[in-house]
């Protein structure tokens, strides 16, 4: 080597700082078990008895409209061949865990109200969670939205949160786990930023751990998707999910109404935009909502809503996005039907495949290590959600 001994220590000594760095940023994958979806609810109507009630709900629409597998798989647009293990294992799901992650909506699906009001209502909020956390029936992921910073809000978003967190924290003497709050509108990484610094002086002010309070960004301005890598860094470590909102974003981007939806191909830059800033990160991704929904109560009209929603379901899966927004009752049997079809085909090929990997007998069967970690999220997730049994594939994901 032509090169001093000092010269190549300094320069592996800088290759170390920039992996160490790159390692800070870009975490890996998820480690906590991912939501198929987030259940918006707006807070004037949030009890303690949401979650079930809205279970007791969509399993009634299911078993009055779908009675065996023929059914749904005409109800949902899923292969034959699955539709009775579908239909049984989402039947099960509603029972069980019919919302994973929800949010106590005090944005737009709340509205402006006068400050008693809000205030009234953050109280009653605190109230039911605390219930349901008590009940053990709290979803396993929760949180807030609040108010957005850009249209003149911020000041009820702090107070909102702030009574929020104080009341439950003086009514049950700690923050239940699973929590985020939604920060909506988002038109500048100045605002990601003050909000973040408004959490640690929270945190700081009731004696809060640093950094326990997780941020989850809706990109759904033009200027947050342009700006994404700048508002990521806003957020810093707080951040834990971006989520894509269709209405305002197609809206802003000029949109008719008729055109704004989730397939569309400007949502489709945004949520590749997303995925690119965010790959690695471990920071989740979530798809938009629609308001699609039942007409009535009849099974022609049910199935119309559910063809229309499982539909969209499995776009936003092909593009690489497992977790997307519901909004009404009648979306969850097809939110599940149209997972839990997509994570049952071609389960038993990848299990024997992976089973095969891990023996030394693959031959080739996986391209790299990366696509046999991918296998095993995949089968992790599907465990999560209930699409399957852990004991089927406890000796691949531990």
């Amino acid at each position: 080597m032509k090169l001093t001994l000092s010269s190549v220590d300094d320069l592996s000594a800088r290759v170390e700082e920039a992996r160490a760095e790159h390692d800070r940023r870009y975490r890996g994958r998820p480690d906590q078990r991912r939501p198929v979806h987030t259940l918006y609810v707006p807070a004037d109507r949030f009890t303690a008895t949401t979650p079930a009630d809205l279970g007791k709900e969509a399993l009634r629409l299911l078993e009055t409209h779908v009675a065996d597998g023929a059914s749904a798989a005409g109800a949902f647009g899923i292969d034959a061949t699955l539709a009775e293990t579908v239909r049984e294992r989402v039947a099960a799901k509603l029972a069980r865990e019919p919302v994973e992650d929800l949010r106590i909506d005090f944005e737009d699906g709340y509205g402006v109200r006068d400050d008693a009001e809000e205030d009234g209502h953050v109280a009653a909020a605190v109230e039911a969670v605390a219930q349901a956390y008590e009940a053990r029936s709290l979803p396993y992921y929760w949180g807030l939205r609040v108010k957005s910073f850009a249209d003149g809000g911020h000041r009820r978003a702090m107070r909102t949160l702030d009574g929020f967190l104080t009341g439950l924290a003086e009514r049950l003497g700690r923050l239940p786990g699973g929590f985020l709050v939604t920060f909506p509108k988002i038109v500048t990484p100045e605002h990601v930023r003050i909000f973040a610094d408004f959490l640690t002086r929270f945190e700081a002010e009731i004696g809060l751990p640093e950094g326990l309070l997780r941020l989850e960004v809706q990109i759904e301005t033009p200027q947050s998707v342009a700006r994404l890598p700048e508002i990521v860094a806003a957020a810093g470590d707080r951040l834990g999910a971006a989520q894509l909102g269709v209405y305002d974003y197609t809206a802003a981007c000029g949109l008719p109404p008729s055109e704004q939806r989730l397939d569309h191909p400007v949502c489709d830059h945004a949520r590749h935009v997303m995925q690119v800033t965010l790959a690695g990160t471990g920071v989740r991704l979530s798809d938009g909502a629609t308001k699609i929904a039942p007409a009535g109560d009849g099974t022609k009209d049910v199935y119309k809503a559910w063809r229309l929603h499982a539909g969209l379901v499995r776009y936003s899966l092909m593009n690489g996005f497992p977790q997307g927004c519901d909004l009404h009752v009648a979306q969850l049997p097809s939110r599940y039907a149209a997972v839990y079809a997509s994570l049952l085909n071609g389960l038993d090929d990848a299990v024997e495949r992976l089973r095969a990997d891990r023996a030394g007998q693959a031959d080739g069967a996986f391209d790299g290590p990366g696509t046999a970690a991918a296998v095993t999220a995949r089968l992790r997730h599907a465990v999560d959600c209930g699409a399957i049994d852990r004991e089927d594939v406890s000796d691949l994901i531990g």
